[in-house]
This record gives C-alpha cells, sequence and structure tokens, in this order.
C-alpha cells in the first residue's frame, strides 16, 4: 500500500498543471476576496471594531476548507487516469487486495490534502501579515493543523465515493470544474450562511464540508472575536457569528464542535466503506 502511494505521489507531483488546476479554486477566492470581496463584507459591518481583520481570518478558515477537497480530488486524478488507460487491470490482475489499492490512492489524496493546504495556510497567513495582522498563537496553529488533518480525511473520503464512478478523464474534468466553482457557496465563503434563504441554510448546514469551515473559523476567529466584541453583549457576538457561519443553529440548539468532529469522522468511515464497496463490485472493462 505504501509503496503505490508513493508512486501516486510521484505522478501527481509530476504533472504541473494538475497541481495548478488543484489551487485554482484558492487562487481565485483569494483573488476574489482581496479586490472585490473582502471591501464588500467590511462596508456592511462598520460599527465592528477591526472588521476588516475579522473577515481576513474568516476568509482563511474557508479556504482551508476548500482546499482540503480540490487538491484531494486532483490527487485522485490519478485514479481516473489508471481507469481510463486500462491500468487498474494489472494491479487488480496482482495479489494485491482491492481494499490496499484504495487505501493507496486515498493516503496519496491525504498526503496531497495536507501538503497543500499547508501551503494554502502559508499564503493566506503572508496575506494577513502584509494587512498587518499578527501571527497566530502556537496552540491556535496546533489546533488548526489538527483540524487541517480531520478536514482532509473526511473530505478526501467524500471525494473518493464520488470519483469512483468516473470511468474517463473528459468526466472527471468536468466534475472537478463544477464542484471547484460550487464548493465556494456550500462553504460560505462567496455569501456568509445568514445571507441565504432557510432553506439553502439547511442544505449547507448538512454538507460535511461546510463543519469542517466551521470548526476552522471558530479556531482562527476566537481572538479577533473576543478582541472585536469586548464589552458587547453576549447575544450580538452570538448572532455575528451564527450569520457567518461560526457556528450552526438547529431550531433552538446550537451544533457543538464534538459534534462537528464526529459528523466529519463519520464522513470519513462512511464514504472510505462505500468506495470500497463499488470499488469491489464494478466489474473491470476490457
Amino acid at each position: 500500500m505504501i509503496s503505490f502511494s508513493l508512486r501516486n505521489l510521484k505522478l501527481f507531483f509530476k504533472d504541473r498543471a494538475a497541481v495548478f488546476f488543484s489551487l485554482l479554486a484558492v487562487f481565485i477566492l483569494i483573488g476574489l476576496y482581496a479586490l472585490f470581496l473582502g471591501d464588500v463584507w467590511t462596508d456592511s459591518f462598520p460599527d465592528v471594531p477591526n472588521v476588516r481583520g475579522l473577515m481576513d481570518t474568516w476568509m482563511v478558515a474557508g479556504l482551508l476548507a476548500v482546499t482540503s477537497v480540490t487538491t484531494t480530488m486532483g490527487a485522485y486524478g490519478i485514479m481516473v487516469d489508471d481507469k481510463s488507460k486500462k491500468i487498474e487491470r494489472d494491479f487488480i490482475a496482482s495479489p494485491v487486495k482491492r481494499s490496499s489499492l484504495l487505501g493507496g490512492y486515498m493516503i496519496n489524496a491525504v498526503v496531497v490534502g495536507i501538503l497543500m493546504s499547508l501551503v494554502t495556510l502559508l499564503l493566506a497567513e503572508i496575506y494577513l501579515l502584509a494587512g498587518g495582522a499578527s501571527l497566530p498563537s502556537p496552540a491556535v496553529l496546533f489546533k488548526t493543523l489538527g483540524l487541517i488533518l480531520l478536514s482532509v480525511i473526511a473530505n478526501s473520503a467524500m471525494v473518493l465515493f464520488l470519483v469512483s464512478f468516473f470511468q474517463s478523464a473528459n468526466a472527471f474534468a468536468t466534475a472537478s470544474t463544477i464542484i471547484g466553482t460550487l464548493i465556494g457557496f456550500l462553504t460560505g465563503i462567496y455569501l456568509p450562511v445568514g445571507a441565504l434563504p432557510e432553506a439553502v441554510q439547511l442544505i449547507i448546514k448538512c454538507f460535511p464540508v461546510s463543519h469542517a469551515a466551521v470548526l476552522l473559523r471558530q479556531v482562527l476567529m476566537e481572538q479577533p472575536m473576543e478582541t472585536a466584541f469586548s464589552g458587547a453583549p453576549a447575544e450580538t457576538k452570538a448572532a455575528f457569528e451564527e450569520f457567518l457561519g461560526v457556528t450552526y443553529r438547529f431550531g433552538g440548539t446550537t451544533l457543538s464542535s464534538l459534534a462537528s468532529m464526529a459528523i466529519l469522522l463519520g464522513t470519513a468511515v462512511l464514504f472510505y466503506a462505500l468506495s470500497l464497496l463499488v470499488l469491489s463490485r464494478r466489474k473491470i472493462r476490457t
């Protein structure tokens, strides 16, 4: 499994176009925020102190959640390529178990997702520093790294299940484009969750990737939120957090961080099992 994962990693990073396009959604979001969205949302909250710094960290959290999806999907392009070129027949004809092959693809995607997420975090911190922000504390960085790992594992399992149905590179490329376009809305980056209709809010709250964004926002925005809302009523802060998607409410209950973590862990287990089931039942084309 490890050797197979190393083979996949070498193929991915050898293809510079694949690496670039896996981060394309991140570059687009950074550009949109720097040129347009940042000023829009900053002007929307004129009474909030240091609102630009607050919204910057909100953007960074969303970017990390998006990266965990787009980069792992790019890594799974190798699996689709193996199918379309019928290379997988050689692997399955070998004594290696299908679960090991699937594990090799998933390990590759997880490693790629983590590395690309770290690159995104580094670029985002450079952007924040250029805007006058300070570096996050070691405790915040440690929590962020843990959440990146959890997000990548969960989202890569979900993407793997989706990719397991593709047989051609063209279908995979089309799906990648669609997902890269929609993922910003489904994680509440283009528009805060509170600005959307209630039906759309419910869809976003049920979408596993959005829980990765919630957890990252809670960690990265904790200190900026305390600074911005020091002395303000607790209800004002809670309403602001709900509007930005820092917390999710179902009815009158606020979803806890542990519940969001459980959703991500359950997503990883469920979709990895479903992917293994699909692969084990699928017949190999001759």
